[in-house]
Formats: structure tokens, C-alpha cells, sequence
């Protein structure tokens, strides 16, 4: 990857990081673990993989801030429409709404249905001879839904290449980690069982994810990327925490987080 695309995937996933950080600050809203683990994967997605005709599932809901802060970032949202983030009336809900914004073409939240949605999608655009693809973005607890397996089943039958798949593997969910709540290891090795190009890559790398990316273009089978992720990513206190997950942060905690992850940003441009 070039140094000038890592620059600019890494300004955007700040910017990203650092509206949606506000955002929850001033809603007094939990999920923030959620959004903080998945923002490098949403950021290049969006910036340096799928084209404007592509689709986006973020299947796991609960991290909505994220996929707004990343509409707000190519000029989909303004900066006012934000701040009706939580509040009465607002298209900014806790979980995304449907058809309601661009780039949000089903609500998302009712874990374990995002798959099957990109399943759906990606049989629509097979038969209409469509070169769209379709990215879902699953978390690693709802894959416990039998739900993620039927839609895994079926694309793999259909030999679906234009979905891709990825997990963010921060083996935690709302009641504890995953391997405890309900074993998923070895997680690859199921999904490749299922007919999937499995991919694993580090979920806040863009140089790893580039490397996914590379190899998914070379395959003809659906792709499945296992991003490793940590939880609350830069939130220190609460980093690889449950309590991530559902904690809204307190007024100085934020300018904890805003600076930790300010300092991660500065201290990735200097390695570049």
C-alpha cells in the first residue's frame, strides 16, 4: 500500500473515530467498545475497497455511530445531522433505520440477520447479471445465530463471490467472551469447512487489511476475512473490557480517550 493511501485511511479513520467519540459523549450512549473496535474495518471498506454502486450491511447495529460518523466523512450526513444522534426524531437512531439513509439499505441491530440480508443481495446481483458487490460486516457473538450458518450455506452453494464477509473477531460479546458464552474456535477453519477463501487479518491494520483485500480479489470462491480486533481500541481504562460494550463515558473520560487515540494516529503517520 502506498504511503499516501495509508496517510489518508488513517486520517479518515481518525476523523471517523473522533465524531463518533463526540457523538457519544453528548448522547450519553453505550456501544462504545463496539464502534471503536470496528472503525479501521468500516474506514477501508469504504475508502479503499467497494465503489459507490457497492453495498455496506454493518449487521452488527449496535455500532450505528460508526457508519454514520463514516457517512459524515463523504459528505452523506452534515455535521448538524449528527448532533441528532439519539435524540427524538432523529434518523440517527441507536440502531440504523431503513430507508432512511444512503448507504443503510436494511435496519440492522437483530443480531445474526446481516448475513442473510448480503445473501440475499448477492443472489439479486447474480441474476441481474450486476457486477455490484455486497460487504457485510458481522460481529464474532451473533455468529452464534443459526442464522449466520443458513446464510453461509447458501452462499457458499451459490458459489456468491461478489459478498465478502467480515468478522470483527473481538471475542467479546454482551455477556462475556466468546469462547466462554459459546465456543467459535476454530472459527476459520469452520468457515473454510462451509466453502468460503477464509482470510485472517489484523482489523486495525490497514497494511493487513490491504493484504486480505489482495487476496480476496484473487480468489473465485465468497470470501470470509476474520479481522482481530480489540474491543474499545484506544479506550485504555476499558480496552479488551465487557464493560466497553455498554458503559457511556464520562465528560473527562472521553478527553482520555480523544487523546490516546489522537496519540496512536500521530504515532502511526510517524512509522509510515
Amino acid at each position: 500500500m502506498e504511503k499516501s493511501v495509508q496517510q489518508d485511511l488513517l486520517k479518515k479513520a481518525f476523523s471517523i473515530k473522533k465524531r463518533f467519540l463526540g457523538m457519544y459523549k453528548a448522547a450519553n450512549a453505550g456501544h462504545v467498545g463496539s464502534s471503536l473496535s470496528v472503525a479501521e474495518i468500516i474506514t477501508f471498506v469504504r475508502f479503499n475497497w467497494m465503489s459507490d454502486n457497492d453495498e455496506i450491511i454493518l449487521s452488527k447495529g449496535h455500532a450505528a455511530a460508526s457508519i454514520y460518523s463514516m457517512l459524515a466523512e463523504e459528505g452523506i450526513l452534515s455535521e448538524e445531522d449528527i448532533k441528532t444522534f439519539y435524540k427524538n426524531n432523529t434518523y440517527l437512531a441507536a440502531h440504523p433505520p431503513v430507508n432512511k439513509l444512503k448507504r443503510v439499505p436494511f435496519a440492522t441491530g437483530s443480531l445474526g440477520h446481516g448475513l442473510s440480508i448480503a445473501a440475499g443481495l448477492g443472489m439479486a446481483q447474480r441474476l441481474k447479471k450486476s457486477d455490484k458487490r455486497i460487504f457485510c460486516i458481522t460481529s464474532d457473538g451473533e455468529i452464534n445465530e443459526g442464522s449466520t450458518w443458513e446464510a453461509a450455506l447458501f452462499i457458499a452453494h451459490h458459489n456468491l463471490n461478489n459478498v465478502v464477509w467480515l468478522v470483527d473477531r473481538n471475542m467479546l460479546q454482551g455477556l462475556g467472551r466468546t469462547e466462554d458464552v459459546m465456543k467459535l474456535d476454530p472459527l476459520d477453519k469452520k468457515i473454510e469447512a462451509f466453502g468460503f477463501n477464509v482470510i485472517m487479518a489484523d482489523g486495525h491494520s490497514f497494511h493487513s487489511l490491504e493484504g486480505a483485500k489482495e487476496k480476496a480479489l484473487k480468489s473465485n470462491l465468497p470470501t470470509a476475512i476474520i479481522c482481530n480486533t480489540t474491543k474499545g481500541k484506544g479506550w485504555k481504562l476499558y480496552e479488551d473490557k465487557l464493560d466497553s460494550h455498554y458503559l457511556p463515558m464520562k465528560d473527562n473520560q472521553h478527553d482520555v480517550v480523544l487523546a490516546d487515540v489522537e496519540k496512536d494516529y500521530n504515532h502511526q503517520i510517524s512509522q509510515l
